[in-house]
């Protein structure tokens, strides 16, 4: 933008001036492949060979869940929550295979997770932790409003995450929360995108729109039978068609977000509003699969209560005790509010397989759905 002035009471605007106290440089951290690269460090594992973060596998024979894997392992098909069977007959370890199966150092995760946050939160404004392996950050007033800093800044914040914690990180520099977190996908692992304000809806030219986090396979496939496949074939048939295909929460949401009118605050602080759901177990729980699809049971009590009380939310925790007591409460936060069963399951079920250990049975299970919002006026769920 240029520097010229506008009539105001106060002389000295610019269109910058305005400009700024609105638009906004969001960035969204997310450390690649965070659990295995975590493990690749502490073993000293060779980062080409495939592991697969779990139970213990029994030559495939076991039952339990992966928990994660690395890029390589990735490429056979294999993700969090997946049977630790399935794994291994995609993807076999000794004798059949090179692949290295691993339970996880629960306490490394931690230590490298807040030498990572210590290096990103002193750049920005306003700094959130979504979960133990991505942040978001505002840094608007950090780099001036300048983009071409914001890059910069990224770039030096991802060499730093290197150099002092061996770990590498993937950036997203956008205007809202929701294409930060967009743009961070992009390029990984290890890159960096940014999607300038006038670039938005270049950005979703032919972007499909199951790439928008929020909009599950369900919704896509609705889309998909009134020949919507991309974000911008959505907008093109604008709102009220589209609430005609869908529903008006959904088209609005749609068409805001190619106008990059969604929401880009990041907020330091959790809202202590909530509504939650736990469930214990009459016999401790060794099988993690029996205990997944209870966690599914209550995320969707949990969604079905929010929507009769009319709010959605932005946070997903899980709450898992074990036996003897020991208990741990797991979050992540999304870019926007939403009331969603199927994105809540996703999360709730990385969640779980992410932090389970494998080695000690479950007593408990609890999902919360915190950071809630309430619209003005409450319309249909995005999920249809």
């Amino acid at each position: 933008m240029t520097g010229a002035g506008i009539n105001s009471s106060d002389e000295g605007a610019t269109l910058d001036d305005v400009s700024r106290s609105s638009e906004r440089i969001i960035v969204h951290c997310d450390l690649d492949a965070f659990f295995a690269a975590v493990e690749t460090l502490h073993h000293n594992l060779d980062p080409t060979i495939p592991l697969i973060i779990g139970s213990d596998p029994n030559q495939g024979r076991a039952r339990g869940i992966v928990s994660t894997c690395n890029y390589p392992a990735r490429k056979y098909g294999i993700h969090s929550a997946m049977p630790i069977g399935e794994a291994w007959r995609r993807c076999p370890g000794a004798p059949y295979g090179n692949a290295i199966y691993l339970s996880g150092t629960r306490g490394l995760y931690s230590r490298a997770s807040r030498k990572v946050m210590e290096v990103l939160k002193p750049s920005a404004i306003k700094f959130e932790k979504a979960s133990i392996d991505e942040a978001y950050l505002d840094i608007t007033e950090t780099v001036d409003g300048d983009w071409d800093s914001a890059f910069a800044l990224c770039r030096k914040l991802q060499q730093s995450i290197y150099k002092k914690v061996g770990l590498t990180a993937s950036f997203g520099i956008g205007p809202t929360r929701i294409l930060a977190k967009m743009s961070s996908e992009i390029n990984k692992p290890n890159g960096i995108f940014r999607i300038l304000p006038d670039e938005i809806q270049e950005f979703f030219i032919d972007r499909p729109v199951r790439e928008v986090p929020g909009v599950g396979p369900k919704t896509a496939t609705m889309l998909a039978e009134w020949g919507i496949t991309s974000v911008d074939e959505a907008y093109e048939v604008g709102e009220l068609a589209l609430a005609r295909m869908t529903n008006e929460r959904f088209a609005s949401w749609i068409i805001r977000l190619a106008d990059g009118k969604t929401t880009n605050e990041v907020s330091p602080l959790r809202s202590r509003k909530s509504v939650g759901k736990e469930h214990t177990f009459d016999v401790d729980q060794s099988d993690s699969e029996i205990v997944l699809v209870m966690l599914n049971q209550l995320v969707t009590t949990v969604l079905k209560r929010a929507l009769e009380m009319g709010v959605s939310g932005r946070l997903a925790e899980v709450k898992i005790r074990y036996t003897g007591f020991e208990t741990h409460t797991h979050g992540r936060s999304i870019p926007v509010a939403m009331d969603d069963v199927e994105v809540f399951s996703r999360l709730a079920q990385q969640l779980f397989a992410n932090n389970l250990h494998h080695e000690e049975k479950v007593r408990l299970i609890g999902f919360r759905l915190g950071n809630l919002e309430m619209p003005i006026s409450r319309q249909e769920t995005l999920q249809l």
